[in-house]
């Protein structure tokens, strides 16, 4: 591992990250597949969501990677879309932007309960099937947009706002198996 910290707790968060990929490979969840980009890194995994049946992001192959901190579970990784997406709670660089990536305690600006943000009881799981629901949400969350243009188009033409996802859906398909 390329990573420093006290053995103990690299040993620990390892081994939860280890386990954790051998029972999504075991026991794969419809709706994404995670794996290592690289087999001596256990601290960067890659993703692939499926758009999820019935939204607008139906049939789209979304690439993602998650970075885990050094203090993993005690801190969230970090989320961002590889595949250029559209969506309020999506920064315009891919980040995502969901409560439960969220570091744990108190929100500063008073949107989210501490019960929403990052607990150590997470999974990569639970992680992936928040960004399925985000992305599986008739109505995208406007409150404190990660990508104000795409909640303002939100807001103002949601057609157009629509059109643009099926636009990046149909593309991330036709990437996805080239």
């Amino acid at each position: 591992m390329s990573r420093t910290g006290t053995p103990g707790s690299v040993a620990s968060n390892t081994l939860l990250l280890r386990r954790q990929l051998t029972e999504l490979t075991k026991h794969p969840l419809e709706g994404f597949s995670a794996g290592l980009v690289d087999d001596n890194n256990l601290y960067e995994w890659e993703v692939m969501i499926i758009g999820p049946p019935d939204t607008i992001y139906e049939g789209g192959f979304f690439k993602a990677r998650l970075s885990f901190p050094e203090d993993f579970p005690l801190n969230p990784p970090k989320m961002r879309f590889i595949t250029p997406m559209w969506h309020p709670n999506i920064y315009p660089d891919g980040m995502v932007c969901i409560s439960i990536l969220h570091p744990p305690g108190e929100d500063q600006y008073g949107y989210e309960d501490s019960g929403e943000r990052w607990l150590p009881v997470h999974t990569v799981e639970s992680i992936l099937l928040s960004v399925i629901s985000l992305l599986s949400s008739d109505t995208p969350n406007l409150d404190s947009p990660a990508n104000v243009d795409a909640a303002k188009e939100v807001r103002e033409n949601i057609d157009a706002y629509k059109k643009k996802v099926r636009r990046l859906v149909r593309r991330s398909a036709e990437e996805a198996f080239d």
